[in-house]
Parts: C-alpha cells; structure tokens; sequence
C-alpha cells in the first residue's frame, strides 16, 4: 500500500519514541525516572473537577464550533485583565494548542512554503509543518549562547521568497528561553516589515522566574495582520488532559479561514469547555505557588548539571525544560542503553534526545531536553541517576 510523501517526512516524536524500551526495561523489574515529557505533576484545581460533577444538561450536545460563549468569555476576561483586548469574534477555541497550531499552519502554509522557527524546537512542529507540503527554516543558535536567537540581523538573514511566517515559544521549550518586551517589539516589526505572520505560542506564559510581568504578542495590536497566539490550558492549569486551546487574532481574513477547519472537525468537546472555563477563576495564589515550586526544580536541575563535567547549559528563564549539551557521543544511544543496560539499585532516567528537536542535519546529536516536572526528591534522584549514567556509558563507550 502507498502512503503519503508528507508522512513519510514525518518522524516520531523524542519525547515518546523509547516508550516501548521503557516498557521492556520495567517489565524487567527497573523503575524509571521519566523527564521526558512535559506532564507536569502539580494538581490541577478543583474547579475543574467541580465543573464537571456540578454539569447538569440532559443531552450532551455539540457545541458551537468557534467554541461555547462561557470558554470564549473566560479567554476574553484573561487576556483583558492582562491589558490586551481581543472582541469574541477573535477567539476561537481547539481541541488543545496542538490543534491550534495545526489549524493556522493550515490555512498558511502551501506546498515548497517556508516556516522560520528558532532551533532547538519542539519536534511536534516538524510533523505539523510537513503535512502541510511545507518545511521549516531553522533560525540557529548554540547552547554556548544559551540557545537565544532574537537578533534582527540573523533572522532577517534567513528570511526568502519562501518565507510565510515567523514562529517563536515564549518562553521557550525545549530552552525556556524568554524573549525581552524589546526582543518580541522587534520579532513583530519584522513580522510587519517584511509582510510575515508571527505565531506566539505561549503555552508556558504563566511559567517565567525573575519577576516579569506575563506578555503575549497579543499586546501588539499595531499588527493586526501579521500577530497569531496560540493559547492552551493544559500547562497554565496543569490539565493537558483536558485538550482545551485557542486561536488569537485579529486578522479576520484567517480566522474566516480557520473557521472551515473548525466546522469541519464539527466541535471541541463540550465538558472539557465547562470544566476549562471554570479554571480562569483560580486565583493569582495558584500561579505564585506553582511559579515557586518550579523554580525551585530548575535551580535543582541546574546545579546538578553543573556538577558533572563537560556539561554545557544555561539556567532557564521560563517554562519547565531545559536544553543541555552532554559529554556523550550521541544522546540518542545513550537513551537507549540507560533502559537496556543501566541501573543504579534498580533505578534509571529518561530524557528526550535533543536531535529531532533540530532542523539542521547533525545538530544536537549530544544535546538533550529534560522536563523538571518531578517531585524535588524524585527529581534529585534522577539527576544522580543521569551523572552515574554518564559516567558508566563513557567508561564502556
């Protein structure tokens, strides 16, 4: 049987693709510290499981496909206590960000198009890109810069005839770099200038630890055009089950277009939208204590790393990743023998491999992503386990 080419471009996902080594290796009596994937393990509120016990209807109907007026006003009151206006009519929910993304990408990018997006990425990308007919143009940076890339003169270099957007994660994953106000100004006056749209997703906007205060490229509205965010609740309110996410704009041309993929997926599911709408009550306490206790994780991780030699990684603005090059030859085989011939008492770790988090062939084949999502002690227990693991692999590598 034939298959499309644009699958085939297609890769699996790093943060998930040694899962079936993980299930040998516990199946073999290990545990596993998993830092791969971005589950966060803080509870998610209780208004959301409120929400659900407290539904009532007789009849569990589709909803509107822009999505139900109780989510779109909960999104619409965020946005404006955060001084950035958008009418309802510029707001549309999805089934999370992920679908978000793959609904704009959509409507803008055509076969041989060009996307621009600072590399290391999250890999997600590359799939949603490639079935568009589309690819992704790298912005590149290094982890001896901290992997920042907001300098006009490199991106406006890599800018072609191809080029149909600018893409940035603020603050970032893999990096958890955060764009300055002055660095996302100028994104967007480049976005304007040379008649770009620029996507902000900004999935992790509540999670950034020096004090700033929370922005969007929404607050652009001199660029009504050119500016699309991309919202979810899942790591904001710690429901990633929940699959509720929005598209941002005020360019009414693409939220026109946006519409016939809503329409034709019929609805985002309803009590997901009651439940989710309920979260955007939680109180400023809620974010100040789970920012608290993040923070805390990543100056945990960075330490660590910093102990084992020949690291290479800077402390993290924002979000809960952090991207770090290793003394290994390759972090990919080195993720593979940590499940299939390392333990310590037992124990093992698992990252995700920093090389499909790359456009560029041969680039970050020593580098990896670690998700601080664990307990403080479970997360010092697998940072032990990492340093023990490279130790062990380069004394038999």
């Amino acid at each position: 049987m034939k298959f499309s080419s644009k699958v085939k471009k297609c890769g699996l996902s790093p943060m998930r693709k040694f899962h079936p080594y993980a299930v040998a290796a516990e199946q073999a009596g290990k545990k596993i510290y998993h830092l791969n994937i971005g589950q966060p393990d803080v509870e998610t509120p209780p208004a959301f499981f409120d929400a659900v016990k407290n539904f009532s209807l007789p009849v569990l109907a589709y909803a509107p496909s822009p999505g139900l007026p109780v989510m779109i006003d909960a999104i619409q009151r965020y946005y404006d206590n955060l001084d950035m206006h958008f009418d309802k009519s510029e707001i549309l929910v999805t089934t999370g960000g992920s679908e978000a993304l793959a609904i704009v990408l959509q409507c803008i990018l055509d076969d041989g198009d060009e996307i621009l997006i600072p590399e290391p990425f999250y890999p997600n990308y590359n799939t949603m890109v490639r079935t568009c007919g589309a690819s992704i143009h790298p912005i590149p940076t290094s982890p001896e810069e901290g992997y920042r890339y907001a300098v006009r003169e490199r991106i406006e270099a890599e800018i072609n005839e191809h080029t149909r957007a600018i893409m940035v994660t603020n603050p970032g994953n893999p990096t958890g770099v955060v764009l300055t106000p002055d660095e996302m100004r100028m994104m967007c006056d480049i976005a304007k200038e040379h008649e770009l749209f620029i996507i902000g997703d900004e999935a992790y906007r509540e999670f950034v630890y020096a004090g700033e205060p929370l922005q969007s490229m929404g607050q652009f509205d001199d660029a009504p055009e050119n500016v699309v965010v991309i919202d979810t609740v899942s790591k904001r309110f710690s429901a990633c089950g929940a699959r509720i996410g929005c598209i941002l704009t005020r360019n009414h041309e693409l939220l026109g277009e946006a519409m016939k993929y809503c329409q034709s997926r019929l609805s985002v599911a309803t009590l997901d939208q009651v439940a989710s709408a309920a979260l955007y009550d939680v109180g400023p306490e809620y974010f100040a204590a789970v920012r608290e206790e993040y923070k805390r994780r990543r100056d945990t991780v960075v330490a660590k790393l910093k102990e084992i030699p020949g690291v290479i990684c800077e402390c993290p603005k924002g979000a809960f990743y952090i991207m770090a090059a290793l003394p290994v030859d390759d972090a990919d085989k080195f993720q593979k023998w940590l499940l299939e011939e390392f333990d310590d008492n037992g124990d093992t770790v698992m990252f995700a491999p920093g090389a499909p988090f790359y456009a560029t062939p041969g680039k970050g084949v020593n580098e990896i992503r670690i998700a601080y999502v664990l307990k403080q002690d479970k997360l010092e227990r697998a940072m032990d386990l990492l340093a023990l693991g490279i130790k062990k692999y380069n004394e038999t590598h």
